[in-house]
């Protein structure tokens, strides 16, 4: 008969003892993590910073408009609205080619001149025929030699957006595949435009609608002030008849080739 409390069989529990936990609930309840004041005071920043975060987001998206005055928000308004015409005027004009192009015994005739227009059409895109036509000249006077290639690139997007049918910057043709580079080193103030460097002051031309051009190179925050913040300033003149004559010469692509009128993306 072995002693009290030596032997291996556990002792009498007492009264009202409660039972002893097994090993795997011991360890549970060791290895649970414990909130601490420290964690919940983080918890609640990181909370409060996320609202914050979502709230400067909300407010940065409405600031665009909301901080404009109301003649800007007109002059946005207008330039939309006049967008929307132009598009509107080229469906009509597409409509009624597509009938001439149906319509009979004049078909042939009428799909002649479709294609000398359209002919005409893309020779403007391409830079490979003059322009003439309404538009503006704007001249930018770059007295500390700051403007540069980036600059550039914000003013014909800018155009481009307000419907700018062509562009000449100095004597070069502006077209989709135009590049505007800085000079190279110890040429001094310029921007190299297909690889012909200019110099300030700086000559655009751009045929298209004179009011909507204007207008978007004065919009709060873009092409004219960005200028200024160069030091460099902008001036613009809207005429009836401006000549865009620069031609852009036309290489063989390197790489690009026609796609069958089958193929579809992501076709082998």
């Amino acid at each position: 008969m072995g002693l009290p409390g030596v032997s291996g069989e556990p002792g009498p529990r007492p009264p009202g003892a409660r039972p002893a936990a097994s090993p795997w609930r011991r360890l549970w309840r060791a290895a649970r993590p414990r909130a601490t004041r420290a964690q919940l005071l983080a918890g609640v920043l990181c909370a409060a910073l996320g609202f914050g975060v979502v709230v400067q987001v909300r407010q940065t998206d409405v600031a665009g408009l909301a901080d404009l005055r109301e003649s800007d928000l007109v002059r946005i308004l207008d330039d939309a609205g006049e967008r929307g015409d132009r598009l509107a005027e080229e469906v009509r004009e597409l409509e009624r080619t597509r009938s001439e192009l149906t319509a009979g015994s004049d078909s042939a005739e009428a799909a002649a001149r479709a294609a000398e227009q359209r002919a005409l059409e893309l020779g403007l895109l391409a830079g490979t025929v003059p322009a003439v036509g309404p538009g503006i000249t704007a001249t930018i006077a770059d007295p500390a030699g700051e403007v540069g290639a980036a600059a550039f690139v914000s003013l014909v997007q800018e155009l481009r957006d307000a419907g700018a049918e062509a562009i000449q910057v100095g004597d070069v043709r502006v077209v989709a595949s135009t590049a505007f580079e800085e000079p190279p080193a110890g040429a001094g103030a310029g921007v190299v435009v297909d690889g012909t460097l200019l110099t300030p002051p700086y000559e655009v031309r751009v045929v298209g609608d004179p009011q909507t051009v204007a207008t978007a190179l004065d919009i709060p925050g873009g092409v004219r002030e960005s200028l200024r913040q160069l030091s460099a300033e902008l001036s613009v003149e809207t005429a009836e008849e401006v000549r865009v004559t620069a031609l852009h010469a036309v290489s063989s692509p390197q790489y690009a080739r026609p796609a069958s009128p089958g193929a579809t993306a992501g076709s082998e």
